[in-house]
């Protein structure tokens, strides 16, 4: 004891305490402890992050975001090879400077090999290099998309104006509806075909801001939940105290439930709020349950915003851009974490997207469109992957694979001749007029006798 008395005097300059006695030790954790930064004391950050590496995940929804993603990278090649004016093909080494642009972690080349069902990869009949076009199913699938979208005029129009009605000032800022027009179904020249032909309807704020022309005419809006809370009220006998404020809940598998999170769920879903399209003065937030109020009136605007989407989800970077706009200034991903189920963030496919919970069901639309049917129409394909490859043989194939079967069946009989038909049909359309002229210059006689 007395050693280590010393040697706390002069090496970490500690003067012994008068009042401790002999057996009590200054280090209770050894004497090199002292100086040892102890983080295990400190208790674990709760952060938005931190939140999102530990929330209950979904693999089916993860699953399915992981297959979209390969969709959209197949669409941004189609978009690539259709604006290119010189033929329906590209050669792939062209098409390896766009590795970067469509975001691949492959070679081009290998990705198109992986999709036989979408991409036709052949042989240049004159320059003799490998090129790339889309299948014609494929391209089909692709026009039938766009007519919908063309043929749903009057759906976008109503979507925009919900959408008006739910913002602030009656105002949205038109490059955030570009950012989401494929998830809204938008056409891509909107804002000629829509915004710039219903001028009855719409008028330009600014360059870029686009507003209604009678708000108060478009009164009477009512939220796709208020449908959900009507059911409830009258298939399972609730009270209407239960069901005025309250959202469909529905936790993924495996969601650990609290100690004191059904009554604070329970409270939550009869906290009253301001509806997405019921024009009041701002909430006031320091007030008693201002902040949950906001926080529940944003949380019905962004399920009102993706039920109008045509697969019921957004990336959430997208969403930032309708923060003002709505009123919903505050951070879009703790507040979805903070409803595990109501939303779902899915991190797959190198961003972090947004599922409305109660649309989905097995990793699948419950209530799927038409829009939405010709999209999994595409994605079937894409999982085809290299199977059924059979059907997409072309005719010279099947025919040599023919001609070739037949002189089997023929090896080793006595033949007058019949052999010369199989062996012109092996000839395809590329042979040179130098080989047809020999093969046309040999008598029946040579024939014979080359037998």
């Amino acid at each position: 004891m007395r050693t280590l008395q010393s040697f706390m005097h002069t090496i970490l300059e500690i003067k012994p305490s008068s009042h401790s006695s002999p057996s009590s030790t200054p280090f209770p954790y050894g004497p090199f402890n002292s100086t040892t930064q102890r983080r295990w004391k400190k208790k674990p950050s709760d952060t938005a992050q931190t939140r999102l590496e530990s929330r209950t995940r979904d693999l089916k929804l993860d699953k399915l975001t992981t297959h979209l993603h390969k969709l959209t990278l197949v669409l941004t090649l189609h978009r690539l090879i259709s604006a290119r004016k010189r033929g329906p093909f590209v050669s792939v080494q062209f098409m390896s400077r766009w590795k970067n642009i469509v975001g691949l972690n492959i070679p081009v080349g290998t990705f198109l090999r992986k999709y036989p069902h979408v991409f036709e990869v052949f042989s240049h009949p004159i320059k003799r290099n490998v090129c790339c076009k889309i299948r014609k199913k494929m391209s089909d699938l692709i026009q039938e998309e766009e007519g919908f979208i063309m043929g749903s005029e009057s759906e976008n129009v109503g979507r925009i104006k919900r959408l008006l009605m739910m913002s602030v000032n009656g105002t949205l800022h038109i490059h955030a509806l570009r950012l989401i027009r494929r998830e809204l179904g938008l056409p891509q020249d909107f804002r000629e075909s829509i915004l710039g032909k219903y001028t009855n309807e719409f008028r330009l704020v600014d360059l870029e801001i686009v507003g209604l022309v009678d708000r108060d005419r478009e009164l009477g809006f009512v939220g796709e939940v208020e449908k959900w809370r009507e059911k409830e009220f009258r298939e399972k006998w609730l009270s209407e105290f239960e069901t005025k404020y309250a959202f469909p809940i529905n936790f993924p598998t495996g969601f650990k439930i609290e100690a004191g999170f059904r009554e604070k769920l329970r409270n939550w879903q009869r906290l009253p709020y301001v509806k997405p399209y019921e024009r009041k003065e701002g909430v006031k937030v320091r007030t008693c349950g201002g902040i949950e109020r906001f926080e529940k009136r944003a949380v019905g605007i962004l399920h009102e915003l993706l039920w109008f989407t045509v697969e019921k989800k957004v990336e959430v970077e997208r969403l930032v851009h309708f923060r003002k706009d709505l009123g919903i200034e505050v951070n879009l991903r703790e507040l979805i974490l903070k409803h595990p189920g109501i939303f779902y963030i899915s991190t797959k496919g190198n961003a972090q997207t947004v599922f409305l919970r109660e649309a989905y069901g097995k990793g699948c639309l419950m209530e799927p469109n038409r829009i939405s049917v010709v999209r999994r129409k595409m994605l079937d394909l894409i999982l085809l992957g290299r199977r059924n490859t059979i059907a997409l043989r072309t005719r010279k194939e099947t025919r040599d694979e023919n001609s070739n079967v037949v002189c089997n069946e023929i090896e080793g009989g006595t033949t007058n001749g019949d052999w010369v038909i199989p062996f012109l049909d092996g000839f395809n359309d590329k042979k040179t007029d130098d080989e047809l002229s020999e093969i046309g210059g040999l008598s029946k006689e040579e024939l014979n006798g080359l037998s």
